[in-house]
């Protein structure tokens, strides 16, 4: 007799005797298959597609919808801009001279505009689109009139000045483009007494009055008298003289303030300011009526420092210039630092020269000496 184990016997569609039915985690029918994929139990299990969470950081298509508002970007630059514009006077001029540095800089933000109308467009952003408008305005008031021709015909006289280099390797040459000019006054600015020489035998000719002194000087058609030297610095940068034209007497300042720098530590200008004060009290005793002030500033109109001047003194640039009359340096002029300023005198027109062997370009103007101009009185 046979003693029967423990039953082992499968239980159709069920699970073996004496364990309990455990769920099929994949969801198996009870006909035996995947509820899923269809597949036959036992068989390979395939692992479900899983899609990419709205999170994921893999890279978006270029069909998909953009994260944010279309242009707010270029919207947030536009406005820094155009605030950069309007404000750029109330940035404070210390610690570094960073406000001077601004001005002087400020027409090169043109540049930033057409990017942002490009970007603009490109993003089909009507937000950013209404933005750009507000630098664009704001840089066209300030400088557009500058892009305008201004000139006009007439005028007695015509003037150069020019900062000819103390390392100038062609002093001669230089002196000729600027007998070239056929100008009837001549400011040169850094002769040293190696070239001083040069100019005086090349200039002579053509400009048989003349007078020097230090490092600037003054060559003319007409008569010079009462020259002398303008204490501004402890040597000499500047020098003043009258005039005798055959329109009537004028008084000519020929002036090189000291250069500035961009440092670490900022905008350094002390120097120049100080001697730009002491120019500024001795043109507020001058009691001639017509006044030219010109040579090299070190320092554009729109530098704040240079106001106790241009303030009672009109550019003959941008009265009557056009563009920007950039003059330093001679090779890619950024700037405009070499100036003519005129007072009881109408500016008809202003331009620079060619480039001679300088680091800086010659500037020009032509004056009508007639009393009833347009000048600053």
């Amino acid at each position: 007799m046979t003693t029967a184990g423990p039953q082992s016997a499968v239980e159709p569609g069920g699970a073996a005797a004496g364990y309990d039915e455990q769920p099929d985690p994949a969801g198996v029918t009870a006909e035996g298959t995947d509820a899923s994929s269809g597949r036959e139990r036992g068989g390979p299990r395939r692992r479900p597609r899983r899609s990419l969470p709205r999170w994921s950081p893999l890279p978006r298509n270029r069909w998909s919808p953009p994260l944010g508002p279309r242009g707010m970007l270029t919207a947030g630059l536009s406005a820094l801009l155009a605030l950069l514009l309007l404000g750029h006077r109330w940035i404070p001029n210390a610690p570094g001279h960073l406000g001077s540095l601004v001005d002087t800089l400020l027409p090169w933000t043109g540049l930033a505009i057409p990017a942002l109308w490009a970007t603009a467009l490109l993003r089909r952003s009507p937000t950013a689109t209404v933005a750009v408008l507000l630098p664009t305005v704001v840089w066209a008031a300030l400088f557009g009139g500058t892009l305008v021709p201004r000139s006009s015909p007439g005028g007695h006289l015509t003037v150069v000045t020019h900062n000819v280099n103390q390392a100038n390797p062609d002093p001669l040459g230089t002196a000729r483009s600027l007998i070239a000019a056929r100008a009837d006054m001549v400011a040169l600015e850094e002769l040293s007494p190696a070239t001083a020489p040069t100019y005086e035998r090349a200039l002579a000719a053509a400009y048989p009055y003349h007078f020097y002194q230090g490092t600037v000087g003054l060559w003319s058609t007409s008569p010079l008298r009462d020259a002398h030297a303008v204490p501004i610095m402890p040597w000499t940068r500047a020098v003043r003289a009258t005039v005798e034209t055959p329109e009537g007497p004028l008084a000519v300042y020929v002036v090189h303030l000291p250069s500035v720098r961009v440092t670490p530590a900022g905008f350094t200008t002390g120097a120049r300011d100080a001697a730009l004060d002491r120019l500024t009290a001795a043109l507020r005793a001058e009691r001639a009526r017509s006044v030219v002030v010109m040579g090299d500033f070190n320092g554009s109109t729109d530098d704040r420092a240079l106001r106790p001047l241009t303030s009672r003194m009109s550019s003959a640039q941008s009265t009557a210039g056009r563009g920007f009359g950039f003059s330093w340096p001679a090779r890619f002029p950024v700037t405009r630092i070499d100036q003519i300023f005129v007072q009881g005198v109408r500016t008809t027109s202003a331009w620079t020269l060619p480039a001679t062997a300088s680091d800086h370009l010659p500037v020009a103007a032509r004056l009508d000496l007639d009393p009833a101009g347009d000048g600053k009185h």
